[in-house]
Order: C-alpha cells, then structure tokens, then sequence
C-alpha cells in the first residue's frame, strides 16, 4: 500500500511531505484547491509523460517519490526478477524527477530504470480510476481486461503473447521468402546469365592483385633486367666485382689469423657472405632467365584483368574477393528457385505448427474468458443493485474472432438500466451517474482479482447524491478492508465513511500561492464535514449532523 508520498517542486506545491494509512483514506477540499496536482504527482510515479510547465521553480528540478509497502503480488516480483530491478521485500520507493532541461528519470529503490520498466512496476502498486476512464468502459479492450482479470488469464496470456508472436514472425519469413522467391524467378534468366559469366571467369582470391602486379612486370621487362644486369656485374661479373673483392679480403685475413688471434673468425664469416652473395647473383640469374618480353603474355594478363574489371563495374565492386561472394550469392538464388517448393513448403508448414500452437492456448483463454463473463455479469447484478440499479440487466457476448495480440475473442458489454429498455452498449443508454455507479460496482468486483495494493477514486461519485451516495461510500469502505482505498470525493456521505481524513488547501504569500495538503484531527474533521453538508458557514446545526453522519459511518 501507498504509505508515503513527497513532492517538491511540482505546481503549485513547494514542498509536502504525507504519511497515508491503511484502509480507507478520504481527500477533500474545494475546486481549484489542487486535488488535481496530487493526481498528477502520482500519475508520474505511474509513468505518465513529465513536462516541465508543472515545475514550481523552472530553474531546479521537481521531485515526486512514493513509498510502497507489501505484501506484493507474484506478478510484479516475477517481473522484477526477469527485469534485474532491485527488490526489498518490506517496502519499495519510487521516484520520478523532472529537470528545468525537460529531462526526466525513473528510479526504483534509488536504482535508476527505464520509463517503460516504471510502467509495469508501477502498475501493480496502485490503480487510479478518475473521472475520465468511466468512458474506458465502452472500450473493448477496457471490457476485455475486465474479464481476464477476473478469469486469472495474465500468465495464460503471455504465453500466447510469446506463441503469437511466433506465429506472426513465421508468417512473416513466409511471405517474405515467398515474395523474394517470386522476384527471384521474373529475374532467373538475367540472373543464370550473370552467373553463368562468373563461372566462366572463374575469379580466384586475390586474383586481381597478383595480375597487376605481373601487368607492372611484363610491361617494364627492359628496365627490369637492365637493373638484374647491373645488380650481377656488382656482384659477380664486373671486372672488379664482389665476389672478386671477398675472395682477396678472405686471403688477408687468413694471414691476419696467424698474428691476432681475434681475426681467427674472420675468413670464416667472409666465407658466409661470399656463398650468400654467390646464391644471390644465382637467383638474379634465375629471374633474367625467365624474364622475357612476351607480348603475348602481356597481352593474355591485359585481357584477364579487363574481363575481371568489366565485371567489377557490373556488380559494382572493387575486388575478385567481391564476385566471389556475389557468384555464390547468385548459385544461392538459382538453387532456392530450383527448390522453392520444398522451401515454401517447409516454412508454410512452421507457421501452420506455430499458428495451431497459439489457437489451442487462444481456446484455452476462450474457455476460461466465457466462464468469467458469466460469473462477472451475475457479480456485477448483485453489486450494483444496492445503488439504485434493481432493474440492471447484463449481457456479456464473447465472440470469435481473428487470432491477434489479445487471443481469439472479441467482446462486447450491453446493459440496460430499465425494465423496458433494450440491451445496448453502455455508452448509447446509460447516463453519467449510471456510469459512475457501473464502474464503481466493477471496481468493487475485481479490486480483489487486480491483487493491487491501493486503489485511487478520483470523484467517481460524481452524479449521484442521497441514499446512493451512502451506499457508493459504504461500497469503497468495503473494498478498503482488503487493499488500501483513496478516494477524492465532494460528497459528505463518502466522506464520513473514511477512516483517515485529508484536505487539499490553497493559499497564499507574499511572493506566491501555495497548495497544501493536511490530515484532519477529529475537530477539523467534523468541521469539514459540516462544511460540506451546509456549505461555508459551520454553525452548531451543520456540526451536530456531521457529527451524527460520523457516527452512522463507523465501522
């Protein structure tokens, strides 16, 4: 349940700090006093979109942070566990800050999260039903949550979830393959010709490389063997070659290696360089031997490489590496039009399998939301009979439907409200207080399905008065002895049925207006009370029947 909420910075809320209790807690106050700035406190902490008009001081940030305490529902640990979201089993604080640079972040138990994950943390903390969502309840999907929320369907729905999808990415690889299949086949013929000169080319790794460099060569084979020639006569057939010059060298030193006895190394290591020069002019040789200016292999080579560049400027790329891959990717395209069959046959077949898999889950929802419908209906009968609704009648259809993200269901609410009225949706026959008891009665009924620890009323009263009004408080009062109910009302009724008592109040300084917000002591709260039943002026009369409406109200 929600036992702390601070706010700073927000509206026209500097700072405010309030301890809530468990059971039932009222919020009152006139219109205009800000009961709307705390529901959008809270909206943030529930992951609502953060704008930086709503901050009091736009140069520093805005803090909203809630404290929660257990128990919690094994949803939202299952969750927070496959999410790596820190977890305390006793209590769990969330805050939201708003920055003057329209940044915002997210934290839960100081562990900064994505907006998206407090989202669905946040979701199964607290539930804010305002004015504005009783239209929700001519929504399909609104009446679909309804119903699987009352036929425990969350875990059954996610594994279709994961199913569907399956199905969907398998029908998708279908289409997709059979759709490039199809292309594949209008373009076989150009595609066997550009294949069929790739194989004729038959290009090798780093072909291309190797020509060129051989081009460079057979065009320059003069200058190359002049170079050959010139590198030999240094070596071994100059007049005064090197060899020639070791040769004499080795001779001094032999003599040398009679006196010093440090020159004894000497002719050996002479005779090292003089066998490597020998091996060299050798090889030089072998290249002047097989060097020779052949026009027809120049020619040849310039003939290799224009083919491998025309065919480089077709597929557009730079390397024989390039059509390489360019030729198996083209074997690859004629050889599943070969196979195509088999191929669609495969993948048609995968999501045929994926798609029975989803339908017998979808079934299995279907199952469970048709028995829910018919418990729901007789639930809501029962509930909403005490607000005046003696002559409700319900009709809950779940149709078949088209496999989608939801199952294989469509459904549909119809109420009538009077005996001689017909069934109809409940936006076509119902009036605004009619629809403000509705989801009161719904609320009442699977608040104990939700497994939420607080519930949040925003005026869902508005429109009735009187007896209903009673009952209305009497209703969230019993919804209060199992989770944590808040309920924004103007209505003394509901007031008086609270167990802890707060009001939202304005006022002003020097410099600003402020909002504010107190829990009542039992004199202030008789004065409230009376307030609200008299209006402004409190004289003993309108005391006396707060107090005597304080006194019928105790559990």
């Amino acid at each position: 349940m929600l036992r702390t909420l601070q706010i700073s910075n927000y509206a026209l809320i500097e700072k405010l700090n309030l301890d809530f209790e468990p059971g039932f807690n009222i919020i009152t106050g006139e219109t205009g006093a800000g009961k709307s700035i705390m529901l959008g406190a809270l909206s943030l902490i529930l992951g609502e979109r953060a704008d930086t008009k709503s901050l009091r001081n736009p140069e520093q940030k805005a803090i909203i942070e809630a404290r929660f305490t257990s128990p919690w529902n094994s949803a939202l640990l299952q969750y927070c566990r496959e999410n790596d979201i820190e977890w305390f089993d006793d209590e769990c604080i969330v805050r939201r800050e708003i920055s003057p640079n329209s940044r915002s972040r997210a934290f839960i138990n100081d562990s900064p999260v994505t907006l998206e994950h407090l989202q669905n943390v946040a979701k199964h903390l607290v539930d804010i039903h305002s004015q504005h969502q009783n239209q929700l309840l001519a929504s399909p999907h609104f009446q679909l949550q309804i119903i699987d929320s009352i036929a425990g369907n969350s875990s059954l729905l996610n594994e279709y979830l994961l199913q569907y999808n399956s199905y969907r990415k398998a029908l998708r690889k279908f289409h997709e393959t059979r759709k490039a299949i199809q292309q594949a086949a209008s373009d076989q013929e150009y595609t066997r010709f550009l294949l069929t000169q790739l194989e004729e080319l038959d290009p090798q790794p780093d072909e291309q490389i190797q020509l060129e460099r051989q081009r460079e060569l057979l065009a320059n084979v003069s200058e190359v063997k002049e170079h050959i020639n010139n590198a030999l006569m240094a070596i071994s057939d100059g007049d005064s070659n090197a060899l020639q010059l070791i040769g004499a060298a080795t001779s001094h030193t032999e003599e040398l290696a009679g006196v010093l006895t440090e020159a004894e190394q000497l002719p050996e290591r002479l005779e090292s360089v003089r066998i490597e020069l020998q091996d060299i002019a050798e090889t030089l040789s072998s290249f002047d031997s097989a060097l020779s200016a052949d026009p027809d292999e120049l020619e040849a080579v310039e003939n290799r490489l224009n083919r491998i560049y025309e065919l480089e400027h077709r597929h557009n790329v730079e390397s024989t590496e390039s059509l390489i891959e360019i030729k198996k990717k083209l074997s690859g395209q004629l050889s599943q039009i070969e196979n195509s069959e088999e191929t669609l046959q495969e993948l048609e077949k995968e999501a045929r399998g994926a798609r029975a898999l989803a339908r017998n889950t979808a079934k299995e929802i279907t199952r469970k939301r048709n028995d829910a419908a018919k418990l729901f209906a007789g639930k809501l009968l029962e509930t909403a009979s005490p607000l005046g609704m003696q002559n409700l009648r319900v009709e809950i259809a779940i149709e078949p439907a088209e496999l989608s993200a939801t199952g294989a269901d469509t459904v549909e609410f119809k109420f009538a409200f009077n005996k001689n009225q017909p069934l109809m949706p409940v936006n076509a026959g119902a009036s605004g207080g009619e629809i403000s008891r509705l989801m009161l009665s719904i609320k009442t009924i699977i608040a104990s399905y939700m497994q939420l620890p607080t519930i949040i009323f925003d005026e869902v009263d508005t429109g009735v008065s009187g007896k209903i009004a009673d009952q209305m408080g009497r209703m969230m009062s019993e919804i209060s002895n199992r989770i944590q109910v808040m309920a924004i009302t103007h209505l003394p009724q509901v007031a008086a049925k609270g167990n802890a008592h707060y009001k939202v109040y304005k006022f002003d300084d020097e410099q600003a207006t402020h909002t504010s917000v107190k829990k009542l002591l039992p004199d202030e709260r008789i004065d409230e009370i009376a307030v609200m039943l008299s209006g402004s002026i409190v004289d003993e009369t309108a005391r006396a029947a707060s107090i005597s409406l304080l006194k019928q109200s105790v559990k």
